[in-house]
């Protein structure tokens, strides 16, 4: 009976042994109504005292032995079950190896989950750049993740309403509205995503290419710094158009 459930043979003989009785037994008596063997015993009934599933008691200098009820065992095993089913829906397998493969994904609805699948497995950090619009699409994922005490950088193109404690926002001029978008996301210093479009169609690239994750670190804290140099000179450069030619070409 509670064989299919991880219980030995023998454990689901002396279980039913006792199941069937309406009274205690003591050993001898389990080992003529279970058919198990003498010497194997006392070693199975700690096995299901261990296991919550027999309960013991003095009669003297006797030993005996009662099953728990059967319903009360369903819902244990039950509570078990939903207890293991949990742990395994939190377990995170952690990888032993250092993918370098450049991966090449299209599709702006499969772009958009990929970045969702690495914020949601992020663990210390997330730096992630997009125009307003796109992050949008990730605030609420992000602000939970800065809960749970992930490290999240964020640079939008636009203003975005977040309660993101490290947010940098760059109002793009008119030039800027004319170009393209794009997004990047490096997760944990080692998962780099970067999507762009190409003829009217969103492509993107996904490593775990150490070289190319500092690369796009670098890029992500060059545009930081030039949306803080843009906010803080804004009138200057304005009056530049040499600056502000050059600053238009940007990737943003």
């Amino acid at each position: 009976m509670l064989q299919k459930f991880g219980f030995s043979q023998y454990e689901s003989q002396v279980y039913e042994a006792l199941l069937a009785n309406d009274g205690p037994l003591d050993a001898s008596s389990i080992v003529t109504y279970s058919h198990v063997p003498k010497a194997k015993i006392y070693e199975v009934l700690n096995r299901l005292i261990d296991k919550g599933i027999v309960v013991n008691t003095l009669s003297g200098k006797k030993k005996l032995y009662s099953a728990v009820a059967l319903q009360t065992v369903i819902q244990k095993l039950t509570a078990d079950f939903e207890n293991d089913i949990n742990e395994l829906k939190t377990y995170k397998i952690k990888k032993t190896f250092t993918d370098d493969h450049v991966w090449s994904l299209k599709d702006k609805s499969s772009i958009s989950a990929h970045i969702e699948q690495l914020i949601d497995e992020a663990e210390s950090s997330i730096i992630l750049s997009a125009w307003n619009d796109e992050l949008e699409h990730y605030r609420s994922l992000l602000e939970e993740k800065e809960k749970q005490g992930v490290n999240v950088e964020v640079l939008t193109i636009g203003n975005l309403q977040t309660a993101l404690k490290h947010l940098h926002t760059l109002n793009p001029i008119d030039d800027h509205k004319n170009l393209e978008p794009s997004q990047l996301i490096i997760v944990d210093d080692a998962y780099l995503l970067f999507a762009g479009i190409e003829h009217e169609t969103w492509k993107a690239i996904k490593t775990m290419s150490q070289p190319l994750v500092k690369v796009f670190a670098d890029f992500f804290y060059h545009d930081v710094a030039l949306t803080h140099i843009t906010k803080k000179y804004q009138e200057q450069l304005l009056q530049d158009s040499e600056i502000m030619e050059l600053l238009t070409r940007l990737r943003y």
